[in-house]
């Protein structure tokens, strides 16, 4: 069974875990740095992504960068702000193994929060997106992957293992954003 850690530092981590349990993986709450030499792949999830960044100090970021150079990763909203090449809006350092600039909280603040339908390469065509103080990528480097999109701005990518989305997967009942995960743990696993 592959063992997928969540980093439990903030956001829904419970949610992403009900997901992998659903899919058959088993899920590892991830609260300090060793705990991420056991697990096959890796979920960031939401929150705040400078919160993330003091949380994880400079030990932890350096252990998570390593990890996500190497290992299979899934960045959902603050999780995707963690893993871009730039930040904008206001810029701040991330891991830096997708090459993407992402702008933190473009589609506005928690009021303006909502749930959308839109068009996805994922098998099963249009994917209900949930999002909250989202993100918006701006650029997509030549080596990603567009999968899903929202107002002409791509709104799911994959690049190599690691997979992003500015939305919340894991509060809609679609689990195919979590099963292309456990295939690119399964695909680019160690």
């Amino acid at each position: 069974m592959m063992k997928i850690g969540i980093l439990a530092l903030q956001g829904d981590f419970d949610a992403h875990a009900r997901r992998l349990v659903e899919l058959g993986a088993e899920p590892v709450l991830v609260r300090n740095p060793e705990q991420l030499d056991g697990i096959d792949g890796l979920i960031i999830p939401g929150g705040e992504s400078s919160v993330f960044l003091n949380l994880l100090g400079a030990r932890g970021f350096e252990k998570l960068s390593e990890f996500v150079r190497t290992r299979p990763t899934f960045g959902t909203c603050a999780g995707c702000i963690l893993l871009a090449r730039e930040v904008e809006n206001p810029a701040q350092k991330g891991v830096g193994a997708l090459d993407i600039t992402v702008r933190r909280n473009a589609y506005g603040r928690q009021i303006d929060s909502a749930i959308v339908e839109g068009p996805c390469e994922l098998a099963g065509g249009v994917m209900e997106q949930v999002y909250i103080r989202a993100p918006r990528i701006e650029r997509v480097g030549p080596e990603v992957e567009v999968l899903a999109r929202r107002d002409g701005y791509a709104v799911l990518i994959r690049q190599g293992k690691l997979l992003a989305a500015t939305f919340h997967p894991e509060l809609s009942e679609d689990k195919r954003v979590h099963a292309e995960f456990l295939r690119l743990v399964e695909k680019y696993g160690q």
